[in-house]
């Protein structure tokens, strides 16, 4: 007898074991009994752990940076890009699934890849905006690193283009198409706006007759599958893509349309529910 516990001793494959009344006194394998309980709770643990956290994350609201340039030379009412980013803010910010942060990008911008690095998605709407993604090696690393996020891209007129066609490659790979180069093609028109086929973000937008400048014969990406076309235009007889939802290889999404180039164009209900719904479908809200 030991502490009024019955102790008996027997031998197993040359290894002693102590089999005690006190299941905490037991031995496994050499490892006390105890010892073994306390690894299981800890991995118990560990589990819910990393449960509530994705519970937490899938709660969390998606990080929505809207980024903006300074003014471009353009006329007064055209290229309007911090007035046009500040009315995709309220159109998006009674959401609660979006937290909305916006930004005035220059050229030299010091805080943007801590800033993309924080953030879930983007909306680029400034100048030769494929021209500036790549400008500065830490920008296009960090797209790149939230693009491996799956993040969501968006790009609206002139954030899609680029006078030189250099940085059109990486644009595309991220973007999905591109106004790039020194052949690209533009044309201020009146014309008839048409939805191609179903998707989620043209969902409850019909054909529409509008002037607006329009990027169109836009630049492929490399990798497949290709972007698919959203909005169709007829220039000289012929249907042209204007705005595509792209399903990227790495299982992100982008979005863009490269109309409003002129600012009143934001008032159209048809442009406003395309925009809207483009940027949540990259965050992959709502569908």
């Amino acid at each position: 007898m030991r502490g009024g516990l019955e102790v008996c001793s027997a031998r197993r494959d040359g290894v002693q074991d102590n089999l005690i009344g006190d299941p905490r006194s037991l031995v496994s394998d050499g490892i006390p009994m105890r010892t073994h309980y306390l690894r299981i709770l800890l991995c118990a643990a560990g589990i819910m752990s990393s449960v509530t956290a994705c519970i937490l994350a899938a709660d969390a609201p998606k990080r929505l940076l809207l980024i903006a340039g300074n003014p471009d030379g353009h006329p007064p009412q055209t290229h309007e890009y911090v007035a046009g980013l500040k009315i995709l803010h309220e159109l998006l910010q009674e959401r609660k699934d979006v937290s909305l942060r916006t930004v005035i990008a220059d050229d030299i911008w010091a805080d943007g890849p801590e800033l993309l690095d924080g953030s879930d998605g983007i909306v680029l709407f400034r100048s030769e905006g494929a021209k500036w993604c790549s400008a500065e090696e830490s920008r296009w690393k960090a797209l790149q690193r939230l693009a491996e996020r799956r993040g969501g891209f968006t790009v609206l007129h002139w954030g899609m283009g680029t006078r030189t066609a250099e940085p059109v490659a990486n644009f595309t790979a991220l973007f999905g198409l591109c106004h790039g180069g020194p052949d690209r093609q533009y044309r201020v028109l009146e014309t008839k706006l048409t939805p191609v086929g179903e998707h989620p973000i043209t969902r409850g937008i019909s054909p529409i007759t509008i002037r607006d400048e329009f990027y169109f014969a836009l630049k492929q990406p490399a990798v497949k599958p290709a972007p698919q076309p959203l909005l169709q235009i007829d220039i000289d007889g012929q249907p042209q893509s204007v705005s595509w939802a792209w399903d990227r290889p790495d299982d992100g999404r982008s979005f863009g349309f490269s109309g409003l180039h002129f600012h009143e164009h934001w008032q159209r209900p048809e442009y406003r529910t395309l925009v809207k719904q483009g940027v949540l479908w990259t965050l992959q809200i709502g569908d």
